[in-house]
C-alpha cells in the first residue's frame, strides 16, 4: 500500500532552518504531484508548499514565499521542503501529500502522519 513518511522536524530557534525529507513507498512517485501542508494547534490546514510530478512547476503559500523550497527527487522517491528564517508561526505539524492529478489541493489522495516542527521564539 501507499506509503508517505516525514522526517526532520524538531525543536529550532526562530531564524533557524530545518529540511523536512518525505519518503514515498506503493506508488510510481514520478508519477505523483507532492506537496506539503501544516496544521498548527487549534487552526486549519493549510498548504504550505507542492510541486508537479516532473517538478516543473511549483507553488508556495504566501506565508512561507521566499523562506521554504520544496524539491523532489524521483529517483530516491523523496520530496523535501527546505525552511529557512523560520519564525514562531511556522510552528505546527507538517504533513506530505500526493496526488497524480491534484496539485495544491486539501484533498489530495495519499497523506503522511505527520512531523512536528517547533519554533521557539
Amino acid at each position: 500500500q501507499v506509503q508517505l513518511v516525514e522526517s526532520g522536524g524538531g525543536l529550532v530557534q526562530a531564524g533557524g532552518s530545518l529540511r523536512l525529507s518525505c519518503a514515498a513507498s506503493g506508488l510510481t512517485f514520478s508519477r505523483y504531484n507532492m506537496g506539503w501542508f501544516r496544521q498548527a494547534p487549534g487552526k486549519e490546514r493549510e498548504v504550505v508548499a507542492a510541486i508537479t510530478w516532473r517538478g516543473g512547476n511549483t507553488y508556495y503559500g504566501d506565508s512561507v514565499k521566499g523562506r521554504f523550497t520544496i524539491s523532489r527527487d524521483n529517483a530516491k522517491n523523496t520530496v523535501y521542503l527546505q525552511m529557512n528564517s523560520l519564525k514562531s508561526e511556522d510552528t505546527a505539524v507538517y504533513y506530505c501529500a500526493a496526488d497524480q492529478f491534484k496539485y495544491y489541493s486539501g484533498s489530495m489522495d495519499y497523506w503522511g502522519k505527520g512531523t512536528l516542527v517547533t519554533v521557539s521564539s
